[in-house]
C-alpha cells in the first residue's frame, strides 16, 4: 500500500496541476506554496525520482545569474494530480481563511 502524500507534497502537486505543461523553478514554487528550500525540494527531487515531476536546466539564463532547474508534472504527474483531485480541492479550501476564523483572531492585549 503507498503512503498518501503529505499536506506540503499536495501543495507543490496542486501548484503544478494549476497549469500542468508550464515549466515552474523552485523559488517561485516556494513562494507560491509558502515552503522553504530546505522543505520544497527534497519534495521535488521525490517526485522527480518516481517520476512524476521532469526537471531540465533553463536553456538560456539572463545575463548575471546562473541557470534555474525547471521542473513540471510528466504524464505519470498529471494522472497522480487527476487522481488526488479531491484532495488537492480539500487543500483549497483548507488553505482560504473562512469568516469562522477570521473571528477568532483577536488582536494581543495592549496592541492599538
Amino acid at each position: 500500500m503507498a503512503r498518501r502524500p503529505s499536506p506540503q507534497t499536495i501543495a507543490v502537486l496542486r501548484a503544478f496541476a494549476a497549469d500542468a505543461q508550464t515549466w515552474r523553478y523552485g523559488y517561485e514554487l516556494g513562494q507560491q506554496v509558502g515552503l522553504k528550500a530546505g522543505s520544497l525540494y527534497p519534495i521535488l527531487i521525490r517526485l522527480c525520482d518516481r517520476d512524476l515531476l521532469e526537471a531540465s536546466w533553463e536553456s538560456e539564463a539572463p545575463q548575471g545569474r546562473p541557470p534555474r532547474h525547471l521542473y513540471r508534472l510528466t504524464t505519470r504527474g498529471v494522472a497522480l494530480a487527476a487522481e488526488l483531485s479531491p484532495q488537492l480541492a480539500a487543500a483549497d479550501r483548507s488553505a482560504a481563511p473562512t469568516a469562522s476564523r477570521r473571528a477568532r483572531v483577536s488582536p494581543a492585549a495592549g496592541v492599538a
